[in-house]
């Protein structure tokens, strides 16, 4: 089966997108909101001295804060209005989300349809603002034990400090928001596929520069190079493969015609979950370490062994890392595909699986195949994530761009293709109505 990208080269002509005006219109929306984005990222915060912060950062790259910074597109160098980037609103998902299926309020909610989404959103808002404000806090006091980071400490500096990084946060998640509606493709993704890419010319510089001086050696340099190109080829294998699960439906009578008999399948992801486990995962791992990374100078010292503990390589954060992609891997299979209503549905319309009996022992046998799919793309995420980590512990490799940062950008570019595929196809079929009408038994 062709991929969307396939699809899309075959069916993509200038006529046919001259035409698609609304989805002209959504690119151009999508183009113009990440124009902002960048923008935001290179305006600093009142009250520092952007020289006298990127020789602090210095210090701090190298650990997770350097990962944090390439999502972010470099705002956290900058100390910029986006220092916070998106993460807060997704630390603020994956609580909500884990209280769902705790709370009987929250899950009646979620059933409700629209209306109860609405709440749940106006809930992972105000989360949002909370753990902004919190990690903005941090921040703040932390950039005031920096020597000579801040031109004026005080409590008119961190006051200043939260109010702008809680805005520049409040204004992405909108923005976020309005890209998945007017624009094309998943709002908040897009942003963080943004800051990724744009880091990625100042990556390779950096990387080409330490092979021209002989910090490193063409040998290592080219196996970099290889094993991102391997990266993008099991990604992209990865996300699009799928267990198909044949799927029958009995023949019925209707007058003297015989319906039905066909048969079907239900296509099962192997990695069901997407790229969410990684960033959720990341995201729990920078909600301490964002602070600790700053204070870790002139902090007490238990945050000096939280910043060591959890750097790039260190065993802790590397077991906490694939932990958490393992657990969100099957949480979120979970809340995005449910065997029991699947097989209830399968029932419903009198669809069977060859030799399962409907019913419960569906939802079983559902549920068994989705486990062990589950368990090779946790796998997976795990090897593929991880890998970047063990480079830069072995080879001192300064360079981000791999793993989590390849799993990101190709699976949202696929994504988006999909979405971009789907408006073209709507389009021609728009097309071909209105010239069925136009041609139709009543005109002549």
């Amino acid at each position: 089966m062709a991929s969307a990208a396939e699809q899309l080269a075959a069916n993509l002509n200038f006529n046919a997108f001259s035409k698609a005006t609304e989805l002209q219109q959504r690119l151009w929306f999508l183009a113009i909101a990440l124009v902002v984005y960048r923008i935001g990222t290179h305006v600093p915060i009142p009250g520092v001295d952007t020289k006298a912060m990127a020789q602090m950062f210095q210090g701090q790259a190298g650990g997770i804060l350097g990962m944090f910074n390439m999502f972010g597109g470099g705002a956290l160098q900058r100390m910029a209005i986006f220092a916070l980037n998106i993460m807060p609103y997704i630390t603020a998902s994956i609580i909500i989300q884990l209280f769902t299926t705790m709370s009987p309020h929250l899950e009646a909610l979620k059933k409700e349809g629209e209306q109860g989404r609405k709440i749940l959103n106006q809930y992972t808002r105000y989360l949002t603002v909370f753990f902004a404000a919190f990690q903005a806090f941090g921040i703040a006091v932390g950039l005031e034990g920096g020597q000579g980071v801040v031109i004026e400490p005080g409590m008119t500096f961190r006051l200043t400090t939260v109010i702008t990084l809680v805005g520049g946060t409040v204004f992405l998640m909108w923005l976020g928001e309005q890209i998945s509606v007017r624009g094309i493709g998943q709002g908040i993704s897009l942003i963080i596929f943004g800051g990724i890419v744009a880091q990625v010319p100042n990556a390779l510089a950096g990387l080409f520069e330490l092979a021209r001086t002989g910090a490193m050696s063409t040998f290592v340099l080219l196996v970099i190079l290889t094993l991102v190109v391997g990266v993008i080829f099991v990604v992209v294998f990865f996300e699009r493969a799928q267990r198909k699960l044949l799927v029958q439906y009995p023949k019925r009578q209707m007058g003297n015609k015989m319906f039905g008999g066909e048969s079907s399948h239900l296509p099962l992801k192997l990695n069901t979950s997407g790229v969410i486990p990684p960033i959720f995962a990341s995201s729990l791992l920078l909600l301490p370490t964002t602070v600790a990374g700053f204070l870790a100078t002139g902090g007490p010292a238990w945050l000096s062994s939280i910043t060591t503990v959890l750097g790039h390589g260190r065993p802790l954060y590397l077991l906490l890392y694939a932990a958490g992609i393992v657990f969100f891997a099957f949480f979120y299979t979970s809340i995005v595909f449910n065997p029991v209503e699947t097989a209830d549905n399968l029932k419903k319309y009198g669809g069977f699986i060859p030799g399962i009996r409907p019913g419960q022992r569906t939802a079983e046998y559902l549920d068994h195949v989705l486990t062990r799919l589950t368990v090779i793309g946790a796998g997976y995420l795990v090897v593929v994530c991880l890998l970047p980590e063990f480079l830069i512990a072995e080879m001192s490799v300064p360079f981000y761009f791999g793993g989590t940062s390849l799993l990101i950008v190709v699976s949202v570019t696929m994504d988006t293709v999909a979405q971009i595929q789907s408006h073209l196809l709507a389009h021609q079929y728009e097309g071909l109505i209105k010239k069925a009408r136009l041609k139709g038994p009543g005109r002549r």
